[in-house]
């Protein structure tokens, strides 16, 4: 199992809309977070591969009102 967080910077304020919308891309999305600071949310992932990561974090790159995506993955 390989776990991910996705740090995601949005160019709206459309919180609701882009959190339903991580959300609904993959099963192996955990959980979305607002959080304050210099990214507006984390995303956490449990996935089978690193190969999976990559199609979740291309996924939320693609949402319409994602600026940029920076991604973690768990070395534990």
């Amino acid at each position: 199992m390989v776990t991910s967080y996705v740090m995601v910077k949005a160019s709206t304020g459309e919180v609701d809309r882009l959190k339903e919308a991580m959300l609904s891309l993959d099963d192996g999305v955990q959980s979305v977070s607002i959080v304050a600071g210099d990214v507006d949310f984390v995303v956490k992932a449990e996935v089978g591969s690193p190969a999976e990561v990559k199609t979740i974090a291309a996924g939320i790159h693609e949402i319409d009102g994602i600026e940029d995506t920076r991604t973690y993955m768990a070395m534990d």
